[in-house]
């Protein structure tokens, strides 16, 4: 049986959606490729269903570019409890453990908070969606199953105390700023494990993923509103698939050398052969502002092709 073609409409570029809070991310994105009727879709990376903010998610042929804003740092403001210790490491848990945490201090967690600056080792939570042998780790937590996890290497280049609430259940608020793969809710538990009475997420909101921020996203309920009968009423909500790549060099090649370099051949430009080098990763753009996709440069300053907008005119 041959591969099931996808329906729908070719759509391309990234929508920049603010997920709700109690769904997933998987969820919001099959809405979103719904609302626009688009044929392929992908997100840039998991919120938690507890989770809200910004969730990237590229449309048609920007899903080719999705891991550099996989790759890229995130910002989030987030509230953990602490003396309360849950089974998924936040509020939609089962509650494992209570102790009174009224005896905490502000300066306590000050200090306990700077172990875990910096570049440290974290182990991911059973209930993220890292994958096991093909299983999300969630799936296997709900059944009971506990495995082994490679500590992972993360780095935490802010981590600030925004107030303090104590308490017998104390709240605390903090602004985060991490690398790739860093799991909030384990930061939360492993500083709870630390000053010895357990902490959970009650709250998380991604307000900064890469170069975007949550005051640019729109909501479903926005996309819902505006989309009437026609799905094209949204395409002014997408950003162009080269801003997953902005932080990169741009090189522009003329009609008929950007021909040769969508057939998939190394092609030669002047500005990758000046001012690149070997290894390095460029946009390239047609000299009328089409994008083509992105190269990579070789030892003798040509471009290499890595991956191509299928349909660029």
């Amino acid at each position: 049986m041959g591969r099931r073609r996808n329906s729908g409409r070719n759509v391309n570029g990234i929508l920049l959606l603010d997920k709700p809070a109690g769904i997933s991310s998987n969820h919001a994105l099959q809405q979103v490729k719904s609302l626009y009727d688009a044929n392929k879709a992908g997100h840039t990376g998991s919120l938690d269903p507890l989770a809200t903010g910004v969730l990237p998610i590229c449309l048609g042929e920007a899903t080719k570019f999705s891991q550099f804003l996989l790759d890229s740092d995130k910002r989030y403001i987030s509230t953990f409890i602490l003396g309360v210790t849950t089974d998924t490491g936040d509020s939609d848990g089962e509650v494992l453990n209570v102790k009174d945490a009224s005896n905490l201090t502000e300066g306590q967690l000050e200090l306990a908070i700077k172990g875990f600056k910096g570049d440290i080792k974290q182990v991911p939570s059973m209930y993220s969606a890292l994958k096991h042998n093909g299983q999300p780790l969630y799936r296997l937590a709900r059944k009971g199953i506990i495995v082994d996890r490679e500590p992972r290497d993360i780095t935490v280049f802010q981590y600030q105390i925004l107030d303090f609430r104590s308490g017998p259940k104390a709240e605390l608020d903090v602004e985060l700023h991490v690398s790739k793969g860093t799991y909030v809710r384990s930061l939360a538990e492993d500083l709870g494990a630390f000053i010895g009475y357990g902490a959970h997420v009650s709250s998380l909101r991604r307000h900064v993923a890469g170069p975007f921020n949550d005051r640019q996203c729109v909501t479903l309920e926005d996309l819902s509103r505006l989309r009437e009968s026609d799905p094209s009423n949204l395409d002014g909500f997408l950003k162009p698939m080269d801003i997953a790549v902005a932080d990169f060099m741009a090189v522009e090649l003329s009609s008929n050398v950007s021909e040769y370099f969508q057939l998939g051949q190394v092609v030669m430009s002047n500005q990758a052969f000046r001012n690149g080098q070997e290894g390095d990763i460029v946009r390239v753009f047609r000299q009328d502002g089409s994008f083509l996709g992105i190269g990579e440069v070789t030892i003798d300053g040509q471009v290499a092709p890595k991956r191509l907008v299928v349909g660029a005119t």
